[in-house]
């Protein structure tokens, strides 16, 4: 990330807007500051930010709407929420639309920065699927009423539908299913992933996903597939078959 990293800045809040400018300007950032939605999109094609901090509620439009369309247009653009701390429900809508992270107001600027630090550091080319500590071999996978191809890498329900996951999430999901009912902790995950461990408290990055990944199946608020272990990390509770995949 290079000191000229450019932030766009949407809040309704005239005063919130300027302070944290003023503050991430101050950090090394490039900043662009809009009130609304029109705003916000005149800005994006005229400043081209690396990363929006997109307030869920505007005068002419959602946050929330905004995100979609973000990530539908530019997927590469990163994206952090701020929400109301209760605002549990426009939180998780705003995971699956894409955002990379969220912030609950009122917060510190200080913590905003090192979450836009973190989401950018995350933000860089992912490694090729067959470069990560995955293994190579192919294989089916079966669990509950899903079914995983690692060479076509597809999953799909009893009916036969495909579930539609991101390149991180299928890796995500297989890394669970190559050791089920092993506790494995975020800095595990990052390993196996990306061939990294994290050492940033702000680093939501295995968080983010495994949201994403548990409302893929159904799985939220119910966890009968993933588990979260307090101070452990994350678990795969489903019942797993492996068979090598013929040629």
């Amino acid at each position: 990330m290079t000191d000229k990293t450019r932030v766009l800045v949407v809040d309704d809040d005239s005063e919130i807007r300027q302070l944290l400018g003023r503050y991430l300007e101050g950090q090394g950032f490039a900043t662009a500051l809009a009130g609304d939605r029109r705003e916000c999109e005149a800005k994006i094609a005229q400043f081209a930010p690396d990363l929006v901090v997109l307030d869920v509620m505007l005068p002419d439009g959602s946050g929330l709407d905004i995100c979609r369309d973000i990530k539908n247009r530019t997927p590469g653009l990163a994206v952090i929420l701020l929400t109301a701390l209760k605002e549990d429900v426009d939180r998780i809508i705003g995971l699956e639309l894409g955002a990379d992270d969220y912030l609950g107001k009122p917060f510190n600027p200080r913590e905003l920065s090192a979450r836009i630090k973190a989401v950018l550091r995350r933000g860089g080319p992912t490694p090729e699927t067959a470069e990560q500590p995955l293994s190579v071999s192919g294989a089916i996978f079966r669990f509950e009423t899903y079914r995983m191809d690692t060479v076509t890498r597809a999953v799909t329900d009893a009916q036969g539908a495909e579930i539609e996951l991101t390149g991180t999430e299928f890796d995500l999901l297989r890394i669970f299913l190559e050791r089920p009912g092993r506790v494995l902790s975020r800095e595990t995950l990052l390993d196996l992933l990306h061939g990294r461990a994290s050492v940033d408290p702000f680093d939501r990055t295995i968080d983010v996903s495994m949201s994403r990944l548990r409302r893929r199946f159904g799985d939220g608020g119910v966890f009968r597939l993933f588990k979260t272990v307090r101070n452990g990390g994350y678990q795969f509770a489903a019942h797993v078959e492996r068979e090598e995949r013929t040629p």
